[in-house]
C-alpha cells in the first residue's frame, strides 16, 4: 500500500486502502492519500486512471468496494453526499451543473440557506460569494445564460456558500476558453491564501504546477507516483504515459 503524507500537518482527509470494482474491473485499486489542512492536493493521469471515480469515492456518489475515508478526524466511508456536505465537504463538476432556470444569485442562495432564517439573510451571504468569483455583473443573469468559463465560476461560488473545510474541483481549466483561464487560477490561488483545502483533477501540467503543492498521478485506477508536481513529472512512468498527450481526462 502507497501512502503519501504531509510531515507537518495534521491530515484533513484520510484515505485508506481505497479500493472500487465494476464486475471484474478495478477503477481504484486499494488508493491511499492524505491532504493536510491548507494545502492543494493534484489528482494526475491519463483517461480511465480513476480519477473521477475517486473523486465520487470521496463525495458519497459512489460506494466504495472496500477501505476508508477518514474526514476531519471522523470516518465517513458511510455517509451520504448531503451529509458529507453538512461535515464540510464540497465539489464542483467537470461538466458544470447549475440551476438553468435560476438566477445566479439564486443558484448561490439555494446553496447556503442551511444557514440562514430569513431571505435578505441568504441574498447578502450569497452576494459575497458571487462578488468573490467575478460575477457581479451577472447577478440577475439566469444560469442558462452563462459562458463555460461564468459557469465554472458560478460552481465554485455555490461550493464556497457550503462553508467547505475541503473543496473537490474537477477539471479546474476543462473546457474553459484560453482568455478565462487565468481568472479562474487566480480565484484557486485566492482561495489557497485564505486557507481553504483543495483536492483538485486537472490535466494541465502549467496549472497543476502552479497551483498544487502536492501531486499523485494514477493509471488504471493504480497510484503510480507521488510527490510535488515537477518530481511527478520526472517520473518515468509519467514521462512514458504522458509523452505525446496534450489532454489527459478523467
Amino acid at each position: 500500500m502507497i501512502r503519501m503524507t504531509d510531515p507537518v500537518s495534521k491530515p484533513l482527509l484520510e484515505v485508506r486502502g481505497l479500493t472500487k470494482r465494476f464486475g471484474g474491473i478495478a477503477a481504484v485499486s486499494d488508493l491511499s492519500l492524505t491532504v493536510a489542512q491548507g494545502k492543494i492536493l493534484a489528482l494526475m493521469g491519463p483517461n480511465g486512471a480513476g480519477k473521477t471515480t475517486t473523486f465520487n469515492l470521496i463525495a458519497g456518489t459512489l460506494t466504495p468496494t472496500s477501505g476508508t475515508i477518514i474526514f476531519d478526524g471522523q470516518d465517513i466511508s458511510n455517509f451520504k453526499p448531503d451529509e458529507r456536505c453538512k461535515a464540510g465537504m464540497a465539489r464542483t463538476f467537470q461538466i458544470t451543473q447549475p440551476f438553468d432556470e435560476l438566477t445566479v444569485i439564486e443558484n448561490v442562495m439555494v446553496a447556503n440557506m442551511r444557514f440562514h432564517r430569513s431571505m435578505a439573510e441568504m441574498r447578502r451571504d450569497a452576494m459575497r460569494q458571487v462578488e468573490m468569483v467575478g460575477l457581479a455583473d451577472r447577478t440577475n443573469v439566469y444560469a442558462k445564460g452563462l459562458s463555460t468559463g461564468e459557469r465554472k465560476r458560478l460552481e465554485m461560488a455555490r461550493a464556497m456558500a457550503t462553508r467547505p473545510k475541503l473543496l473537490l474541483m474537477d477539471e479546474v481549466t476543462g473546457g474553459v476558453d484560453q482568455k478565462s483561464i487565468p481568472g479562474l487560477l487566480d480565484l484557486v490561488k485566492t482561495l489557497r491564501e485564505e486557507g481553504q483545502t483543495l483536492v483538485i483533477i486537472e490535466h494541465n501540467m502549467g496549472v497543476i504546477n502552479e497551483l498544487s503543492d502536492r501531486a499523485i498521478f494514477m493509471n488504471q485506477g493504480v497510484h503510480m507516483a507521488s510527490g510535488t508536481p515537477k518530481e511527478v513529472a520526472a517520473h518515468p512512468q509519467v514521462v512514458e504515459l504522458y509523452l505525446g498527450e496534450e489532454t489527459v481526462d478523467a
